[in-house]
């Protein structure tokens, strides 16, 4: 598609009459979680090992390549399109409140017929898990991704805004609604999170190089022992968040201590 715009004359170094241009460029990356920090994306992109930046200097000033560079995903890009071609007015129709427009949401885990669906931003949890049908008996969702928090059977009826979700202590992230249900062991499935938080942090600060490294230790313990650590898991979530350099280790163990709270997983 983009060769096709190029070679109709709408992307390039004259567009329009315009000096600067318009260009796409695809870089494929390596899979790295950590690249969903915009200047781990930077350092990536220019060749080197994805870590984040300290900051400031900000993006803003001091971005890809040393110049002034603003990061969106592929869902903002496309809004913008709406929102130019229609107007704010028009594109605010959708949505509720502050919340406006439409978002994705990866379906996932139990349920029938995974995949992404549209919804209008307030659509509840409940009816975004209807239309992809939950199969058996629904435990717990995970909601934002790994990085979001489990959610139970009792908030369902929670609006997907982001003043909503912020107020019931959850997060929209990256739109990943993963249903589980009661035939899943929770305290396996929190463990596979903390092993993947340990896995994908770069290592470069040391509250999330060893913090994920000791959440995931203290969940095993629990699969072998039993019991779990919450006093000390609850210590390294307060460490990673506090002094961590990025949302990675910021939000590590969120997923985590939201199962614990539900009583999804053994204590």
């Amino acid at each position: 598609a983009i060769d096709q715009a190029r070679e109709a004359g709408l992307f390039g170094s004259e567009l329009a009459g315009v000096s600067s241009g318009f260009d796409i460029e695809i870089r494929r990356g390596q899979g790295a979680y950590i690249c969903g920090e915009e200047t781990a994306l930077f350092n990536s992109i220019e060749g080197y090992r994805g870590e984040p930046r300290q900051k400031p200097p900000f993006p803003t000033t001091h971005g890809l390549f040393g110049k002034p560079t603003v990061v969106n995903n592929v869902e903002t890009l496309f809004n913008v399109l709406l929102v130019a071609r229609h107007g704010g007015a028009a594109f605010a129709e959708t949505g509720l409140g502050a919340s406006t427009g439409t978002r994705l949401f990866c379906l996932s885990g139990d349920v029938a017929r995974p995949g992404i669906y549209e919804h209008p931003m307030g659509v509840t949890l409940r009816d975004v898990l209807d239309e992809a049908g939950v199969e058996g008996e629904l435990q717990a969702v995970l909601l934002g991704g790994a990085a979001g928090s489990f959610v139970g059977p009792d908030q369902l009826d929670v609006p997907m805004t982001f003043e909503d979700t912020r107020s019931a202590g959850l997060s929209l992230g990256s739109g990943v609604v993963m249903a589980f249900n009661a035939t899943r062991n929770m305290t396996e499935v929190s463990r596979r999170i903390a092993e993947f938080f340990r896995d994908e942090s770069c290592g470069q600060c040391v509250p999330c190089r060893v913090g994920t490294v000791r959440i995931e230790e203290a969940l095993a313990r629990a699969r072998s022992n039993g019991g779990l650590e919450v006093d000390l898991i609850a210590d390294l979530d307060l460490a990673m968040k506090d002094a961590s350099i990025c949302g990675l280790g910021h939000t590590a163990a969120t997923a985590i201590r939201s199962a614990v709270d539900l009583g999804l997983v053994a204590t």
